[in-house]
């Protein structure tokens, strides 16, 4: 589909009156209650500073394509299957408060938000200014829900394993449709924000919060294994993403230079291997071989998870990347912590020989193939060519395939027309048939998010202004 003007294409609606009865206003309040922050101190993403993304280079052809198919799907034929009542207050019911009721609608919202705020949705089946009204629902009903907002115990969510992640994405979805919110719903984003990014900030070297539970290694400097098999890398990463959210959204709050300094710390501790321990780096600030308190990963490159070596979570890494553009969109260079390892990690996935069962030996990126090979087995499925393509696009737009053979757009083409192979199947966007094929319950939502977040950065590395992915 054509692409609308820049900025232009995000008023759809018009006056925020035009969401009409159903999403009104269902709480009061919202604000930080220990610093006085609140929507108002959100800075909103200067659309007239950045340039244009027409999406006709051949990679952007295959990104728009899965991002407006998989919100297409999200937004349409799943939320409304999903939700079909609002509760008195006006909000949704999210049906609990666990993952599957948290996760998967703020997954959602990222996929329709970016579509929607970049003119990338496709409208064939659901009208954009209705995709805009149930991804506000989505939106607002998911900051109202968090404990930051919510007295009730019985609905509300946040202060758990997973949350700043979700809390990420509820809010970048907020960040993109600023201006469909209203002044509640811009507060409720902004203190459930603040919130989880504060609890963050309580961790230290060892902890990601407080000083117990939790902690940021697999392994220790002294080669103890904390948690045998289950890299902490991710839950780092993830934990990172909501923390660079609010440095970028709320730049002046009176915490923002701690988020900013506990954002690298999460970024470099996700990545650390054995040899970081030993060396002189020094990276935004932070001497490795000094701060560092254990490793997640390999030297080479490679990491554990789920009791195997896990590709699937070495790709995993794409949360750090995506760093880029949150700091581009607010017209900031991303942390170079960011970076650290990548190169790392991707030679690992496409040159690092492993033993076949029959004999030989294999990289876990098959030659001229989109197939994957895993070394030690998959216990999430069959198919997940997008959560490699996702990650060959970043690397190559952050530049971090230097010295690898063949390099990260190759491998992009092949794991993202396989992604594209796999959509085919189905006319209403969605990704997956068989739940073999991925066990994750999320798998739609998962593939949304991703290229919501795929596409944001091509937006930001192709944009008509120049390359705007920038790394201090």
């Amino acid at each position: 589909m054509a692409a609308l003007p820049p900025l232009s294409r995000r008023h759809f609606l018009g006056a925020a009156g035009a969401l009409g009865a159903a999403a009104a206003v269902g709480a009061s309040g919202g604000a930080s209650a220990e610093s006085g922050a609140g929507g108002s101190d959100v800075i909103p993403i200067g659309w007239g500073q950045l340039g244009s993304y027409p999406g006709t280079d051949a990679a952007g052809k295959r990104v728009t394509t899965i991002l407006a198919g998989s919100s297409r799907y999200l937004i349409g034929p799943w939320y409304a299957g999903m939700y079909t009542r609002y509760l008195p207050d006006g909000y949704l019911d999210l049906k609990g408060t666990d993952e599957r009721a948290i996760r998967l609608p703020a997954m959602a919202a990222v996929a329709a938000a970016t579509a929607l705020a970049t003119g990338t949705y496709d409208p064939r089946t659901l009208s954009a200014a209705n995709a805009t009204i149930r991804a506000r629902n989505l939106i607002r009903t998911l900051a109202a829900r968090h404990r930051a907002n919510n007295p009730d115990t019985t609905t509300r969510w946040g202060n758990t394993w997973q949350s700043a992640l979700w809390a990420y994405y509820a809010a970048l979805a907020g960040w993109l449709l600023w201006d469909e919110l209203d002044a509640t719903d811009r507060d409720h984003l902004a203190a459930m924000l603040i919130w989880e990014a504060d609890r963050l900030t309580t961790g230290n070297d060892v902890f990601l919060i407080g000083t117990g539970g939790e902690q940021l290694y697999m392994t220790r400097r002294d080669g103890s294994v904390v948690t045998p098999g289950d890299s902490k890398a991710e839950e780092d990463n993830w934990s990172a993403a909501a923390l660079s959210l609010a440095a970028v959204m709320l730049p002046d709050h009176p915490n923002a230079a701690r988020w900013t300094r506990r954002n690298i710390e999460l970024l470099l501790a996700a990545a650390a291997c054995p040899a970081d321990l030993a060396g002189d780096e020094t990276i935004n600030g932070i001497r490795l071989s000094t701060w560092l308190q254990g490793t997640n990963i390999a030297d080479d490159g490679t990491l554990e998870n789920h009791a195997r070596l896990h590709p699937l979570y070495m790709v995993a890494f794409d949360q750090s990347l995506y760093q880029g553009f949150v700091f581009g969109l607010a017209g900031r260079p991303a942390p170079r912590a960011a970076l650290h390892n990548i190169n790392r990690t991707y030679g690992a996935l496409v040159d690092l020989p492993f033993a076949l069962p029959d004999g030989g030996t294999s990289p876990i990126y098959r030659e001229n193939s989109a197939e994957i090979y895993y070394p030690e087995g998959n216990d999430w499925g069959t198919h997940f060519p997008f959560y490699f393509g996702n990650f060959d696009l970043l690397v190559s737009l952050a530049g971090q395939d230097a010295g690898i053979d063949p390099a990260a757009a190759k491998w992009e083409r092949l794991h993202n027309e396989d992604q594209l192979r796999l959509m085919s199947r189905f006319t209403d966007g969605r990704t997956y048939g068989d739940s073999a094929e991925n066990t994750y319950y999320g798998r739609e939502h998962r593939i949304g998010a991703m290229a919501g977040q795929a596409y944001l950065s091509l937006y930001l590395a192709r944009n008509a202004r120049g390359n705007l992915l920038r790394w201090s």
